[in-house]
């Protein structure tokens, strides 16, 4: 009976025996601890001359490429030439991408090492090393014998521990003959030869690891292993010692320039597999056919190969089918791998032929010999984050797709935000056929900032349909300009380069934005279907540029779904493409074929439209008044945020929600919204309209610091005439507040963006929220009373509540909060509540009449932001009644009774943010009780207390309290502090972690590093020098190479000074207060340190390179 494994999901009739004896595959990384197990003398002989020559290697993949992801990981490696400093281990850790390596050697020496050559199929690699470098350590080379391994040979595996210690593992050698293991369907995973099994119990962090014999000599080079058994296997070395001897051809000593050596490796893209004779012959095979083959091959011959796969496109595509046996190769009987490779090697652009009988028929063909190398990609293309590089022979034979189509290693943040997944092919961009890399590069180049185009791609998963999506290009400076990197075998890196000129990215207009790109076809063809698949987030953000983690986990919190059900995601987001392309159908009306406005008719014909569009509505709809007057006003928010950019916490990439339009006019378009829907202002947000099928960008334009809400800005132009005369901002009703009792009209927008409204009751309209900080803390709203309602339509639906004349007297928003479940557990959720409008009231009428504050670009008008003072600091309601168990007194109870009869309650202080101006005056359950002599029950009367000081104009900004402090009362000044409505607008990113300054949601923790407050670890990047050393997220870096780093200017002059491969000391402090030190080796060859700002001037991110090589164009 075969391994139940490797048909494991082949036959359906056998999925319940396999489910009872799946077993999977794993590539060995960080192993546990073995002890080392007593042998006779000549083992302890052979093993003190081998474990000197094992080391650890410590890799970092520094981008996702081909089967590989970007991460770090420890393995093994052994030397197999001193004198040149050549290393062997496993392709998977030498990696096909780029990779940075350090070789660590039994008395803890530390070298870096360098790739030379990786193996296009097989699994094995070469790193090189300068052998000067070892200094206080006598090794020896360990000898290759693959003719030595044999069943019943007694073996040890020696590897590393997860990079601690060396592990001696004992084994016999059971079969020679075992078949390549099958890793994963989308993976790398070898084929076209043996591999040999040993119960040895290998795993994690011993790929690489020599497998010797008793003399000392290395066998067989360990690979892989089953996680569920003991089961190791070991790919035999024949091929190995040949590129080893190309190698050492190629050089007789180590020298710091090393010379690229071609290894000729020949294929016709056809997979076999090993057949025994029985099998044959229920193939086909004719009986003289069998007894020529037996005739030729030595007696322990038990089979044949047989056809398993052709890739498409390949050089045996039509001519090889699975199932043919293969017989004869340039006269010659073939029966094994390494006879068949050793002829294709050899052969490299030369024909050979075949013999083959197919189901009883000899047949003879002729081919081409393909280089292997020429379809294997040594370069990709790096844009917004994604890797994209033609497609490989690993891949192709995957996927059954042709080699060198475009590959989608990585979506990164463009094409992640469109919907497309890893391991796309690209098949057509903005209206051009895409087959190649270049193809797709000369297309790029002509589109500008902000365009929109469509895109279409196939996947494995479903490879006979292509998909078409909405391409939007950054309009801000995100991530660097397109570049390609090439990999130069000589230096062992992988050398960059524009792959176009930074000029041609030029910001789009308004109307680019709806769909016109820079080439003329640019807009999706009406009758195409649009699909926007939703992304499952937690794989595929494993990206270098902006792939980030929290530091306690690989997984990621930011890459969970956003809390909305995951169905609701996907059919909102198609609806809102579908919907986009209709708006731009309906928009392209007006247009003449030149783009200009027709002048003849055209008021004629955006009236007729408009007539039509809301007959249609009035047809379709039987909705109540309210509904039918407030439905024009709301919009439908997609948002998406860069991975590169994650601030303040953030939890998610990709957020929906409703909005509400409560500002338009011809030069402006403000809409309110949730921040649970635009948490940061580092955001990409799309608009589509209720009142007309239009989708347009907008920008975010005030965050609220305390109250859950955002205005974000959009340009009423690019809503067209017609548009623009549908669309219209609801009138607001602050005044008289709900109570309990009240009937209002709860108004929001479905998944096909029609208006549903129902009729419902006030039951709670001073609710006090009480949400807790998350593990990573994030926005949360504090120091809010919110409404309550008897029915609503479940969490995930976010509208207004209005009066029965439509007038809007609460925002229904949704907010994020975190269960936990224990110590170490915890989930997002949400939950709707209704948050009154007098806070958007007070701050739109400032944006309306230009109040005092900073300025800011929004539809090409400088506009002053307001500036909003508050009180920082966290407080909650207790009942008047618990308050008197405090000795509060009988005088003060009556007055806040009488202040505010219906809630009773006193206010207390849960927290003081860090570094605020209350922070050392006011304690934890300290009684507010009165502002300048007034009563104070409840949050509004402490925020009409700050606003008052801005109207008198108080400069110091300072409350006088009256606090009631373990039975005495007490009167303070206390300072309020003034706020934007930015959030964080700078961030830093340093050897792939994202720095900032102290989120607000930080400092609620009540906490700050005493060594001058440091600068904030908000992410970090796989692949980047801070996953390969340890410096994760949710800390603050207070020092480097002793120097303080109090902020952000700071951190930049100690780190613009450090060289590339330059180790640095850092000094951190967690969130729980423990300090730490560390080292780290920068690397600015793919980690270079840039900054993004946030340009008011030009409502723009900037992005700017602080210090990188003088060769990276960043």
């Amino acid at each position: 009976m075969g391994d139940p494994l490797e048909r494991l999901g082949s036959e359906a009739e056998m999925e319940s025996l396999e489910s009872t004896m799946k077993e999977e595959l794993c590539m060995e990384i960080d192993p546990p601890f073995k002890e080392n197990v007593a042998t006779a003398e000549d083992w302890r002989k052979a093993l003190s001359k081998v474990v000197p020559a094992v080391v650890v290697l410590r890799t970092t993949a520094c981008r996702a490429f081909d089967t590989e992801s970007a991460g770090a990981s420890y393995a093994t490696g052994f030397v197999v030439d001193k004198r040149r400093g050549i290393i062997l281990t496993n392709r998977h850790v030498v990696k096909a991408g780029p990779v940075v390596a350090e070789a660590i050697f039994l008395n803890r020496e530390e070298i870096p090492v360098y790739p030379i050559y990786r193996d296009p199929v097989h699994d094995f690699g070469f790193f090189r090393y300068d052998p000067a470098a070892i200094q206080f350590l006598n090794y020896e080379e360990i000898p290759l014998a693959p003719e030595a391994a044999c069943v019943g040979l007694e073996i040890r595996v020696v590897g590393n521990d997860s990079g601690e210690k060396v592990s001696i593992l004992a084994g016999t050698l059971a079969r020679l003959d075992r078949d390549a293991p099958h890793y994963k369907k989308d993976g790398y995973n070898d084929f076209n030869t043996f591999y040999m099994q040993a119960a040895s119990g290998t795993k994690g962090g011993s790929s690489g690891s020599p497998v010797i014999d008793w003399q000392g000599r290395a066998v067989a080079l360990n690979a892989g292993s089953k996680s569920s058994s003991a089961s190791a296997f070991f790919l035999p070395l024949e091929r190995v010692v040949r590129a080893l001897e190309f190698l050492q051809k190629g050089r007789n000593s180590y020298s710091n320039k090393w010379e690229a050596v071609s290894i000729p490796r020949g294929t016709l893209q056809v997979t076999f597999v090993h057949k025994g004779f029985d099998e044959t012959r229920r193939l086909g095979l004719q009986s003289d056919t069998e007894q020529i083959v037996r005739h030729a091959s030595p007696l322990e011959e038990t089979g044949m190969l047989v056809v398993d796969s052709v890739v498409p496109g390949g050089p045996a595509y039509t001519q090889l089918e699975p199932g043919d046996v293969l017989v004869h190769v340039n006269g010659e009987v073939v029966t094994q791998f390494l006879k068949l490779e050793t002829l294709l090697d050899d052969s490299v652009d030369q024909k050979i032929v075949l013999q083959i009988e197919r189901g009883g028929t000899s047949l003879t063909v002729n081919f081409v010999v393909q280089d292997l190398h020429s379809i294997t990609p040594d370069y990709f293309l790096e844009v917004s984050g994604a890797v994209i590089h033609p497609l490989s022979y690993q891949q192709a034979r995957n996927f059954r797709f042709h080699c060198g189509l475009v590959y989608v290693s990585e979506p990164g943040y463009m094409l992640f935000r469109a919907g497309i997944p890893r391991h796309a092919i690209i098949k057509k961009f903005a209206g051009e056929e895409i087959s190649q890399l270049n193809e797709l590069i000369s297309v790029l180049s002509k589109l500008s900032r902000g365009a929109r185009v469509p895109l279409e791609y196939i996947s494995y998963t479903d490879r006979h349909r292509r998909k078409s999506v909405l391409v939007t290009v950054d309009r801000h400076e995100w991530y660097a300009p397109p570049q390609i990197y090439t990999r130069d075998d000589s230096s062992g890196l992988w050398t960059a380069k524009p792959a176009i000129q930074p000029e041609s990215l030029q910001l789009s207009s308004a109307v680019n934005h709806i769909g016109q790109g820079v080439t003329s076809q640019t807009v999706i063809p009406s009758g195409e279907e649009t699909h926007a698949e939703h992304v499952n987030l937690v794989h595929s953000l494993e990206l270098a540029d902006g792939v980030t983690s929290m530091e306690t986990s690989d997984d990621h919190s930011s890459e969970e779904p956003h809390s909305r059900e995951e169905s609701d995601v996907g059919t909102k987001k198609r609806r809102v493409s579908d919907l986009s392309v209709n708006g731009i159908a309906v928009t392209d009306c007006s247009l003449s074929e030149t783009g200009e406005v027709k002048s003849a008719d055209s008021s004629t014909m955006e009236s007729a439209v408009s007539r039509d569009y809301q007959g249609a509505m009035t047809v379709t709809t039987n909705a109540s008044f309210a509904e039918s007057v407030i439905e024009p006003t709301l919009v439908m928010f997609e948002v998406h945020i860069p991975q590169a950019i994650m601030l303040d916490g953030v939890h998610s990439q990709h957020f929906f929600g409703t909005g509400v339009i409560v500002y338009h006019s011809q030069d402006l378009g403000l809409v309110a919204v949730d921040r649970n829907t635009v948490a940061i202002f580092a955001s990409d947000v799309m608009l589509s309209f209720a009142a007309f099928p239009i989708e347009i960008p907008g920008e975010v334009v005030f965050l609220h610091p305390v109250h859950n809400y955002a205005l974000v800005a959009y340009d009423p132009s690019a809503l067209g005439a017609i548009g623009a005369s549908m669309v219209r901002a609801a009138e607001l009703l602050p005044e008289p507040a709900l109570h309990r009792g009240d009937s209002v009209c709860l108004v929001g927008l479905n998944r096909s963006l029609h208006a549903t409204s129902r009729k419902s009751i006030v039951t709670n309209p001073y609710a006090a929220l009480n949400i807790s900080s998350a593990d990573c803390p994030r926005y949360r709203a504090t120091n809010m009373e919110v409404i309550e309602l008897d029915t609503d339509f479940g969490s995930s639906f976010s509208g207004v509540l209005t009066d029965e004349q439509g007038r809007v007297q609460a925002i229904w928003g949704s907010f994020s909060t975190q269960l936990k479940f224990g110590c170490s557990t915890s989930e997002d959720h949400q939950f709707v509540r209704g948050i009154p409008v007098y806070a958007v009231s007070q701050v739109l009428d400032k944006i309306i009449n230009g109040a005092k504050g900073l300025p800011l670009l929004i539809n090409g008008v400088s506009r002053p932001m307001p500036l909003v003072r508050i009180l920082e600091v966290e407080l909650y309601p207790t009942l008047l009644s618990k308050a008197r168990s405090f000795a509060l007194s009988d005088h003060w109870v009556q007055a806040l009774v009488k202040k505010d009869p219906i809630r009773r309650q006193v206010l207390r202080v849960k927290g003081c943010l860090a570094g605020s101006k209350a922070e050392n005056l006011l304690e934890q359950g300290d009684m507010i009780l009165a502002v300048d002599k007034e009563p104070v029950t409840c949050f509004i009367d402490i925020e009409n207390a700050c606003q008052a000081l801005d109207k008198s104009g108080d400069d110091d900004g300072n409350l006088k309290l009256t606090i009631f402090r373990q039975g005495r009362e007490i009167d303070l000044i206390v300072g309020t502090d003034v706020r934007d409505g930015n959030g964080t607008t700078r961030v830093i990113n340093w050897c792939g972690c994202i720095v900032q300054d102290s989120h607000p949601a930080v400092r609620a923790l009540g906490f700050l590093p005493e060594e001058g407050h440091g600068v904030y670890v908000a992410r970090w990047c796989h692949g980047s020098p801070v996953h390969r050393y340890g410096l994760y997220a949710l800390q603050w870096i207070v020092e480097i190479n002793g120097k303080p780093t109090p902020d952000l200017d700071a951190f930049l002059n100690v780190t613009k000074e450090l060289g590339h491969g330059e180790f640095v000391r850092i000094r951190t402090v967690h969130l729980n207060g423990k300090p730490r030190v560390l080292t780290l080796k920068q690397d600015l060859h793919y980690w270079p340190t840039w900054e993004l700002r946030f340009d008011p001037n030009n409502a723009v991110w900037r992005r700017e390179t602080i210090r990188g090589l003088d060769y990276s164009v960043i």
